[in-house]
């Protein structure tokens, strides 16, 4: 009985791990998908940054940060008109904050802001940022900055040379604003909502649009490669939201190589296929190497005299052990890789190699340099 229990329990499992459970795809609609109209807003403000150790601007060549000054000090009752050719504190830097208002913010909540010198300062560690309106595209103040700068560099001078690691002239301040406006918007107004790929693609919106009439109903519509219209028809937009951001497609990618020839990097995607295409690839290679000796001349020898003997070594690598490379036609992003790869080239003789393929017409993907 023992042995048919053992034989059921094999069959069982080798049934079980034969049938093949249904695979999730990739992503999450809410990860490659935003709601049309909640987004953040850009807000930007200008500055004083005081309390720096030295390193701030220096006012005879920076006008605009003793202009704020002096505009700072009269307003706190402090008259310095008369003396502005004695004004020479190096302890003030005038910044540019920038902060993004997230969606949905509210009045009271708080957000992070980004400091940048502006003048000649050369560290804002340890400063304080003093309120600083921060204001939209729209000329309206949304928030308002204030705190303790922290730069996360260093910087060491000394009198022969200097050591700095990170940018001690920008520093990130988390919670450093408060907001002072709402942005009215209100989710689900109308009857339709609009969710836009952030990358295009009418494969992937699709998709989208299919798992969505399938789970929840025939609510999604394709209007163009970037937008799914959801047609609420009476529907909570909250709810239905959130019955369908965690849905999951499989996002379609297009063929795209992209080229950076400054760095040398090199981005292809999984659907690049080629033509079948013969590479040679191989340069002419030069060395010359000067070993120089010295010659002395024989002992008890008459008239000699020690001389500098040239040795020259000349060495030529023509790459002759490289082959002509074939690769098959409709070969996959790995079989590319690695039939390059097998060719010893680099990354710079790889950009050439595809654009020359590209120029022959064999490379069906969209080649991209920047």
């Amino acid at each position: 009985m023992r042995v048919i229990a053992a034989l059921l329990l094999a069959l069982t499992l080798g049934l079980a791990a034969s049938v093949r459970a249904p695979a999730w795809a990739d992503v999450r609609i809410k990860d490659i998908a935003d709601v049309e109209g909640v987004r953040e807003n850009q807000l930007i403000g200008y500055g004083l940054v005081v309390g720096l150790n030295g390193t701030g601007d220096k006012l005879n060549n920076n006008v605009f940060t003793r202009e704020s000054l002096i505009g700072m000090l009269e307003r706190l009752g402090v008259n310095t008109r008369d003396q502005v050719n004695v004004l020479s504190t190096k302890n003030v830097a005038a910044v540019m904050v920038t902060a993004e208002l997230p969606a949905f913010a509210r009045s009271g909540s708080r957000i992070d802001i980004a400091v940048s010198a502006l003048g000649d300062a050369t560290n804002l560690t340890g400063g304080t940022l003093l309120v600083t309106p921060l204001l939209a595209a729209d000329g309206e103040v949304y928030a308002v900055g204030q705190g303790t700068l922290t730069t996360g560099a260093i910087a060491a001078r000394g009198a022969a040379g200097s050591v700095t690691r990170g940018v001690p002239t920008a520093a990130r301040m988390a919670n450093g604003a408060t907001v002072e406006k709402d942005v009215p918007f209100e989710l689900g107004k109308g009857n339709s909502l609009w969710l836009g790929l952030r990358n295009a693609d009418l494969t992937t919106a699709q998709r989208i649009a299919s798992i969505i009439n399938k789970t929840v109903g025939p609510i999604a519509r394709v209007t163009d490669p970037r937008t799914v219209r959801l047609e609420l028809a009476g529907r909570n937009a909250i709810e239905t939201l959130e019955a369908i951001e965690d849905l999951r497609v499989e996002p379609d990618n297009a063929a795209i190589v992209v080229i950076d020839e400054a760095s040398g990097t090199i981005v292809m995607g999984a659907n690049v296929r080629i033509s079948t295409v013969a590479i040679a690839q191989g340069n002419l290679t030069i060395r010359v190497t000067e070993t120089p000796e010295v010659s002395q001349p024989g002992p008890f020898s008459k008239g000699g005299s020690t001389v500098v003997v040239p040795r020259t070594n000349i060495q030529i690598d023509d790459q002759h052990d490289r082959k002509l490379g074939i690769l098959s036609s409709g070969v996959t992003l790995r079989d590319l890789v690695a039939s390059l790869n097998a060719l010893g080239v680099g990354p710079r003789d790889l950009i050439s190699i595809l654009q020359s393929i590209k120029a022959a017409g064999a490379l069906q993907a969209d080649l991209e340099v920047r």
